[in-house]
């Protein structure tokens, strides 16, 4: 099993290097156990930092990697013996590329920033935090520490000197950048520029193909399971259902950091998991469709279409709010902006004839807004990558 690891180890290293994306060592934060601050497994957090340089140097990107959620005992128990669950079991190096790619060329309004990606191992979108720890599943519920722990981590290695900040994210890390925005914001300089970036973190409140809203119900159990309540915005909770300022919608409303929002109308993740979840395809009718919209019949595929209708009602806080930006393509894509490929290159797509690099570049800049929306229909993008991206 050890030289298992460190093939694995070794072949991780070489990919970054073969793909251009430069392999950073991992930092885990030993501190913050004490703190009570520590992955599902009790392990300490855990995350990568690439320091900034020049003009770059009091500029920060703390970016959070995503991962899903788990939603009951049983299933933090199987992912606590994951990368997901223990820092002990992550990758020592990791290639940052895309938002976090350290080359002008690929990722020029930020490439020379400090760049951190935070790990993921709690399973609640950083917001977990219950005291007691069951010693029989001895499981540690304390997301939103983890998040902290960092934070002020990063604080004491220069961010508190910060002139322009980002909080960003993908999918799960996307979900919790929203969730922690203005909290980011009120911990940073008064006079720091602080915004967030939201890549395939828009997870809606939608409808699935019963009618029902099973994502709700999913939700709820992460955010009981979790004891997430106390941790998502009050300005949500106060009026709403805790499970309900899970839904990105909601917390835009009264959200008061400037927001980008990166997600795909036909987001893979989505189709699989809120429109179609497993769960509620009782005929299992959605199987293989889901996995691949070449084998949706025309009925199913009109369902699909009717989702991104979902997605743009949802998107109504966003598109309302002058200082957020929103970048909608019509690919089938999930996390979009990790690779050079589709953060700026030939390989991802564009909307209104502009790549996502320049489209948030110039928004947090303030040399342009950018809120634009895609071609209406499914795969009417050609720019779209043939394949979708998952984190």
């Amino acid at each position: 099993m050890a030289r298992l690891k460190q093939l694995w180890s070794s072949f991780l290293v070489l990919a970054v290097v073969v793909i251009g994306a430069r392999a950073v060592p991992i930092t885990y934060l030993e501190s913050a156990v004490a703190k009570g601050a520590v992955c599902l497994d009790g392990s300490a957090p855990a995350y990568h930092f690439d320091k900034g340089s020049g003009s770059g140097a009091n500029n920060w990107i703390v970016h959070m990697e995503g991962g899903g959620w788990c939603t009951d005992i049983a299933t933090c128990v199987q992912r606590k013996s994951t990368m997901k669950g223990s820092s002990k079991l992550m990758n020592k190096d990791f290639g940052f590329s895309g938002i976090l790619g350290g080359k002008q060329s690929t990722n020029p309004d930020f490439y020379n920033w400090n760049r951190i990606k935070v790990r993921y191992c709690d399973g609640s979108s950083f917001t977990g935090d219950i005291e007691a720890v069951d010693p029989t599943n001895k499981l540690f519920f304390r997301g939103a520490r983890v998040w902290r722990a960092v934070i002020d981590d990063l604080m004491a290695k220069g961010m508190s000197n910060a002139q322009n900040a980002i909080l960003s994210g993908c999918s799960a890390g996307a979900l919790a950048a929203i969730l922690h925005c203005d909290q980011f914001k009120s911990i940073l300089p008064k006079t720091a520029k602080v915004k967030c970036v939201s890549d395939a973190g828009y997870f809606i409140h939608g409808k699935d193909i019963t009618g029902g809203s099973y994502i709700q119900s999913y939700y709820a159990k992460v955010v009981a399971t979790h004891g997430s309540a106390k941790s998502l915005p009050v300005s949500c909770t106060s009026s709403m259902k805790p499970e309900l300022c899970f839904f990105p919608q909601y917390v835009a409303q009264t959200l008061q950091t400037p927001l980008f929002v990166i997600n795909a109308a036909f987001d893979s993740w989505q189709i699989k998991n809120v429109l179609a979840p497993t769960s509620v395809d009782k005929s299992k009718a959605w199987k293989t469709c889901k996995l691949d919209l070449k084998k949706c019949t025309a009925a199913q595929l009109q369902t699909v279409q009717g989702y991104r209708d979902q997605v743009l009602a949802a998107l109504a806080p966003v598109r309302s709010d002058t200082t957020s930006g929103l970048f909608l393509d019509s690919c089938h894509a999930h996390c979009q902006g990790g690779s050079a490929a589709t953060w700026s290159g030939d390989g991802g797509p564009t909307v209104a004839n502009t790549k996502m690099a320049k489209a948030v570049g110039d928004w947090f800049f303030e040399r342009s807004t950018f809120q634009n929306i895609d071609c209406s229909s499914l795969n009417c993008n050609p720019t779209c990558p043939a394949v979708s991206t998952e984190d």
